[in-house]
This record gives structure tokens, C-alpha cells and sequence, in this order.
């Protein structure tokens, strides 16, 4: 028997080596960030930069189809689809055999493969009082049992029981597990896909501790060999990822056809590494990506009338055989206001008169002008287009109205002082502190929101810092203002209404927002699927938000995605964040 299991992993090893083989070390793909990583541990981070790196590191137990639009769940490491029963309320999930971890000195040379404990194991993760996960709301309350282990773990001060059986992760054997919600979620297989559930091993997490997120090691089609933080990035191929066939079905979109031909039978992952650098200066990353030092570039906003005029690729772009993937984001950017602060914060009719004026002075329509460049919709709904819930002839109540939001503010008794500044209803002076990111699109919004509140009699304070310090400072409720956008991670409404739910404050919850009309609200609609009735209780969802104002909703932003000439087989996924397991490059480069 030991024989034949040996022969067993040797068969599996060489299949894995097989597919590995297909990356080749000379193809290198040169990708950007536009704003500095955070770390890679996917329980730990929260931004979508770092996540676009976990995703290929990490494998879930679900993903979805390259091609198909709208957005559909294929199986990643499950065999198949799980097994839904308990009308929605339990999964089952059969792992395939002989996928492995990445090489890391923790395995002391041996391999070690991915088992049903595994998930059961990175599920637990995210409620550890100890770890503090930002993503800690997608289980609260959803998983048998799990919660009252937290519980026990808070109160006791002690260590968190990994070891625990719970009757809502059940090991069914070796590669099977069972997940028993507490009620209905009809979201939870999309809620696994999102690479924050990608599947971590005990062994590595224990042996890191504190410095896992220099340390990510998974089962995905690349490993991180090189970490400069918040400048360069360098992943190669994982040895001991299985590989699959490129064999994706096109859909009626223009361009999937040719896709398909050229990469239809290819073994992946094809590119051998992958150089990331972080650039936050827009020119500079245009200056890269016509250097060639670039394979493919978001042209945001600022410089897309340089390269997109009239939304068509420039003469110059179309010589060089550059193509263009244009789509509108599955996002939306807003303003939040800290529903916590003392000035800006609070239920009280005066403080939402504040938010409602503020809310009122700002012109989303000179946004998508100046520093968009018009690439981007302006966003009337907290669902935005291409997630289900979105409802396209909503018209929302904040409109710009300056002289509105002056005679707002008068009625509340924010009035003028001598020097033409507006005071607080105590008649303390009122100033309001705006945070934002030190780069050429920070500034925009500063001086685009200080003209706003200005004109109204509002003195604003710009607060500069790094995106990452933005987002832990946002996470403990203490910025009092600041704009910031949310991307989908799964394609349903749910994700969205989340952001403003008030058990996740300090976790996506920036404004630190607890209204209980919009609370109840959410609970209510987490009970039902994609329906009529559902939409209802979204729509009053986004009126309960407008009466109380703890955001001003800005755009959807297009994502035009400049794509080199030697670049094969890229699609912009209104989900996925980066597409290089999907990806070739038609010559060797080296640059």
C-alpha cells in the first residue's frame, strides 16, 4: 500500500510539473499599481491593490468563467459546484485530490496538499478576535457555531480554538466539507469566490505569526519571490500549481471571437513571471507605458485625453497596434462623512442639515469634467450598473443646489461671522477636515471640494496622507471626511448595502454610519433573493441614506484599459482584479 501511495504522489507531482512547465520564465508581464500594496495575507487586507496580487496567489473554492458576461461561478479547487440544500442554507463542497501548496522553507522540502481543513481552518481566521479582520462582517452571524467560538475567545481574553468542531464546518472527510448557515444567504457562494477566501495552511500562518502578510503562500498559479513595499513586486510561476487548458466559451461581445482563436488550447499559466510596479503619478505611469515599460495600463481620468480622444484610441496609439478593453467599473465612488465625529457626525437634525449642505454644494457633473475627464457616469443608486439590484431609472434627491444648501444651512444655525466663515450652531468655529492621498488626483479632489464647501461659507482643512494610512485611520472612525470608492466583489446589490450597515463599522463601514431604519432595512433584505421585493427594500435602503446623508455618491468610472500589441488573451472582468492566469505574451521579453 505504501508503495502504491508513493507511485499515487509521483503521478500527481509529475502531472503538476507537466502544467508548470507551460509558464515560461522568459515571458514577463510588466503590471502597475496605482497606489501603494498593503500586504498579502488575504484575512489582513482590504484594499483592492492587494487583493489583485492575493487573487493569484490564493485559490477559493469557487471563481468565475473568464468570458461569460453577465458574471457566472465556476468551481476553482471544488470538483464541482457545492451542493446546496436547506433551501440555502447548507453547502457542500467535495476539494479535488493532489492540488499543493506553494514551495516555502515551512515544508522542510515536502509538499503539502490542499484538504477540506484547509477551508475549514481559513474560515475560522476571519472571527479571531486576535487578527481583527477587516473582512470579518461577510461570516458575522452566517456560520453554526462560529460565532459563539469568538465569543468565548473575546470574553476569556484567551486563545482562539482552531482545534474546535462546529456544527456549521463539518469535515466530511478529507475533501469534503459541509457549511450550515444560520439562515438563508443566497450571496454565500459568491461571498467564497472573493479572493479573500483563498485557502491558507495552518502551518504557514502559525510559523509567520505577525508577518503574514509578507509571507503568502497558496495553491494559485503564482508565488511572491520578491516584496520592495510600496515599489516593485516580482512573482514567478508556482512549481506545484496543477495548470488547466485555456478552452473558455466567447460570448456576443465584440472581440471574443479573435480571443478565443488565439489562446483556445494554450496550457496555463503561459507567463513566467509577473513584475509589478507601483507608480502613483499618473504621467509617470503614462511615461512607462509608452517607454514600453508597461504591457497594460488603466488610462484613467486625467490623462485619457491624451490617448482617448473622443473615446477612440489616438492615431498614434492605433500605429502602434495598441488595443483598448473599455468598460464602466461595477463601482462607485462617494464622500463619507464620520456619522461618529462631533462636528460633522450625529443624528440630529442640525448635524444631517451639515452633511445635506455639504452634499448640496458639491457638483458631481464638474467631477466627471475636471477630474475625470468625462470617464465616468455619475452614480444615482448605491447599486451601480452591471450588479444585480441596480436600478437604472432611479433619480436620487441630492442634486446640486448650492443656494439650497446656504439657505439649509442658515435655517440650522450655521451662521456667518464677521469674516465670512460660517460657525457652528454653539457659535464655535466650524471647519471641516478633508483627507486625501498626496498625488495629482488627491489634489483635484482638494481643491475641488474646498471650491464647494467655500462657496457656501464652509472653511475646510486638507489633510494629506498615504493610502494605506488613510485606510487604517478610516477603519478606527477617526477621519472626519474623505472620498473613496468600492469595487465589486461579488456582482449583487448585497455588497454594496453592506457599506453603510452599522454592525460593520470599522471593517467596510467607513462612515462609521448606525442608523437603525437602514439597518433593519439590510437585515430584511439579506433574507431574500434577487427579486422585486427585494429591490424595494433597496430603493428605501438608498432614501433612508439620502435623509440622513452620510455620503455624497459620486461616479462609476470607466476602466480603459490600454493593451501592448505582443499582450494575448486580456479581458477586463467586471470582477476578477488581475487576469494573468488567463493571459500570454506573443513574444519572449525580457526587458
Amino acid at each position: 500500500m505504501k508503495t502504491m501511495a508513493r507511485l499515487l504522489l509521483a503521478a500527481l507531482l509529475l502531472g503538476a510539473l507537466k502544467f508548470a512547465l507551460a509558464a515560461d520564465p522568459n515571458k514577463v508581464l510588466h503590471w502597475v499599481l496605482p497606489r501603494a500594496e498593503t500586504g498579502f495575507d488575504p484575512a489582513r487586507v482590504h484594499d483592492y491593490y492587494s487583493g489583485s496580487i492575493v487573487e493569484n496567489i490564493f485559490e477559493r473554492l469557487v471563481t468565475y468563467d473568464y468570458l461569460a458576461r453577465p458574471s457566472r461561478l465556476v468551481p476553482e479547487t471544488a470538483e464541482a459546484m457545492p451542493q446546496v440544500a436547506d433551501a440555502g442554507r447548507t453547502y457542500t463542497f467535495r476539494i479535488k485530490p493532489g492540488i499543493h501548496f506553494a514551495p516555502d522553507p515551512i515544508w522542510k522540502g515536502k509538499t503539502r496538499e490542499l484538504v477540506a481543513e484547509d477551508y475549514a481552518y481559513t474560515l475560522k481566521r476571519f472571527v479571531d478576535p486576535a487578527l481583527r479582520s477587516p473582512w470579518k462582517f461577510l461570516l458575522e452571524g452566517k456560520v453554526l457555531g462560529l460565532d459563539a467560538l469568538a465569543e468565548r475567545a473575546a470574553k476569556s481574553g484567551g486563545k482562539f480554538d482552531y482545534d474546535a468542531k462546529l456544527p456549521g464546518l463539518e469535515i466530511i472527510d478529507r475533501y469534503t466539507l459541509r457549511i450550515r448557515l444560520t439562515e438563508t444567504d443566497y450571496n454565500f457562494a459568491h461571498i467564497l469566490a472573493m479572493p479573500t477566501f483563498g485557502a491558507v495552511a495552518r502551518e504557514v500562518i502559525e510559523a509567520y505569526a505577525e508577518d503574514t502578510n509578507a509571507h503568502p503562500v497558496g495553491t494559485g498559479p503564482y508565488l511572491l519571490k520578491k516584496w520592495v513595499r510600496s515599489s516593485k513586486l516580482l512573482l514567478e510561476a508556482n512549481p506545484h500549481y496543477r495548470g488547466f487548458t485555456w478552452n473558455f466559451q466567447p460570448g456576443l461581445e465584440a472581440g471574443d471571437q479573435a480571443l478565443v482563436a488565439a489562446m483556445k488550447g494554450k496550457r496555463m499559466p503561459q507567463i513566467g513571471s509577473i513584475e509589478v510596479s507601483v507608480i502613483e503619478e499618473d504621467q509617470s505611469r503614462w511615461l512607462a507605458f509608452q517607454n514600453g515599460e508597461l504591457d497594460l495600463l488603466n488610462m484613467e481620468g486625467p490623462l485619457a485625453p491624451i490617448a482617448l480622444p473622443n473615446n477612440q484610441l489616438s492615431a498614434e496609439l492605433q500605429k502602434r497596434k495598441v488595443r483598448l478593453n473599455r468598460i464602466v467599473d461595477p463601482e462607485i465612488m462617494y464622500t463619507y462623512w464620520n456619522m461618529q465625529d462631533p462636528v460633522v457626525g450625529g443624528m440630529s437634525k442640525e448635524k444631517i442639515a451639515l452633511r445635506r449642505a455639504m452634499a448640496m454644494a458639491y457638483n458631481v457633473a464638474e467631477e466627471i469634467r475636471v477630474i475625470h475627464n468625462g470617464q465616468a457616469v455619475a452614480a444615482e443608486y448605491l447599486v451601480p450598473p452591471g450588479v444585480v439590484g441596480h436600478d437604472a431609472a432611479f433619480q436620487s434627491n441630492i442634486r446640486f443646489d448650492p443656494a439650497g444648501a446656504r439657505a439649509l444651512l442658515d435655517r440650522f444655525g450655521y451662521r456667518k461671522g464677521a469674516d465670512g466663515w460660517r460657525t457652528q450652531p454653539d457659535g464655535k468655529p466650524l471647519v471641516v477636515r478633508y483627507s486625501s492621498r498626496p498625488d495629482s488626483q488627491g489634489r483635484q479632489f482638494d481643491e475641488l471640494w474646498a471650491k464647494s464647501l467655500e462657496s457656501v461659507g464652509i472653511r475646510i482643512d486638507i489633510h494629506k496622507d498615504k493610502f494605506p494610512e488613510l485606510l487604517k485611520a478610516e477603519k478606527l472612525c477617526k477621519l472626519q471626511m474623505r472620498t473613496g470608492a468600492w469595487i465589486a466583489d461579488y456582482p449583487d446589490g448585497d455588497n454594496f448595502l453592506q457599506l453603510l450597515y452599522g454592525p460593520n463599522t470599522g471593517q467596510s463601514n467607513n462612515a462609521c454610519a448606525r442608523i437603525p431604519e437602514f439597518d433593519e432595512l439590510y437585515r430584511k433584505s439579506k433574507t431574500l433573493p434577487d427579486s422585486p421585493e427585494r429591490n424595494r427594500l433597496y430603493q428605501r435602503m438608498m432614501r433612508s441614506m439620502e435623509a440622513h446623508t452620510p455620503w455624497r455618491l459620486g461616479v462609476s468610472r470607466y476602466r480603459n484599459m490600454l493593451i501592448q500589441p505582443h499582450v494575448q488573451g486580456y479581458k477586463k472582468h467586471p470582477i476578477l482584479h488581475a487576469e494573468w492566469l488567463y493571459m500570454d505574451l506573443e513574444q519572449k521579453n525580457g526587458r
